[in-house]
């Protein structure tokens, strides 16, 4: 070989080796996310918060990990499909913040894949984990508790409204579990302080039109909202019909007051969101699911619309705004 071509190999070959190195790279690992609302309505501090817990992991989108949203807008029956399609893609974790639904389909369909959830209520009763302490299996995750503060969203709706009698209770059929759960604690809670209650199932934009026209036709005294991530993607739906009719309403989240609704009890979904990016982050970094322990929210907030109980004809009493943990102007 003469020496000139000798040289043109060699040189064609430093070109081509670090090609054939980048295409030897291992892909970057793959997490589905999925939420009951919709993208258009979800507050960006969620996905914020759960990129911030994904970077306190040491993960950034991008750059040593993809995140594929997927938003179902209330449509649960969508789950089966694309949960079965994350797992034949063996993706390499499955988030579900603030979705019930959605984590109990991933643990149906996957004793493989690790699962993050945040949900609602409790994950031992809903079946997805063994115990807090130590959840067994491939999920963990964050309760959030909104399925259990129902007794104290009442004692506020009742000391706001004390001659409510009849109170409408809005649940999600599709979300069977939720509705469920609050549907009995709704009972317990409610008979305990005399008030009257009727469950309204609400699955479609329409169909919460359809139930604030027999709210109003009904006079209903006022109005509780379940946790729900399609009732949150309708919040200003709901905040808007609520303050039309002059209905007062007790939301599950501050972003319902935000909107226009009169108050709410709950925890911060923003922090939420983090805790379960932070898991998501350390599963990826090699952490088994069955180690971490799931984490229960500590801390709630009650926040209350001065602005809207004044277009309702209703004075806040001293003893409400002495234990707001903010007041909206």
């Amino acid at each position: 070989m003469k020496r000139r071509e000798f040289i043109t190999l060699l040189s064609g070959a430093a070109v081509a080796w670090p090609l054939g190195a980048r295409a030897q790279q291992p892909p970057m690992p793959v997490v589905g996310f999925i939420n009951g609302g919709a993208a258009a309505t979800a507050s960006p501090l969620f996905i914020a918060g759960f990129r911030k817990g994904l970077s306190e992991a040491g993960y950034a989108e991008g750059r040593n990990v993809t995140v594929e949203y997927h938003w179902l807008d209330g449509q649960y029956g969508r789950l089966p499909a694309l949960v079965a399609d994350l797992v034949g893609r063996r993706v390499a974790v499955i988030a579900t913040p603030g979705s019930a639904p959605a984590a109990l389909a991933a643990k149906a369909a996957t004793t493989a894949i690790p699962i993050v959830f945040g949900v609602p209520g409790d994950p031992v009763n809903l079946g997805l984990v063994e115990s807090l302490a130590r959840p067994g299996g491939n999920v963990t995750g964050i309760s959030f508790l909104f399925d259990q503060l129902v007794r104290k969203r009442f004692q506020f709706l009742h000391e706001l409204v004390p001659k409510a009698v009849r109170v409408a209770v809005l649940v999600n059929p599709a979300n069977a579990e939720s509705a469920e759960a609050v549907s009995r604690d709704v009972r317990e809670a409610a008979g305990s302080i005399g008030l009257a209650i009727h469950t309204v199932n609400v699955s479609t934009s329409g169909e919460i039109d359809t139930a604030f026209a027999t709210l109003s036709r009904e006079r209903t005294d006022a109005l509780f909202v379940a946790p729900d991530g399609f009732f949150y993607s309708r919040r200003v739906q709901l905040a808007t019909l609520a303050a039309r009719d002059r209905v007062p309403a007790t939301y599950p989240a501050r972003e319902y007051v935000e909107a226009g609704g009169l108050m709410s009890y709950g925890t911060n979904l923003t922090e939420m969101f983090r805790q379960v990016g932070i898991y998501t982050g350390s599963i990826l970094k090699g952490a088994k699911p069955s180690d971490l322990p799931v984490i229960q929210s500590a801390k709630f907030e009650f926040v209350i619309s001065l602005q809207t109980a004044k277009a309702l004809g209703l004075e806040v009493p001293p003893s409400l705004l002495a234990v707001a943990d903010e007041v909206i102007e």
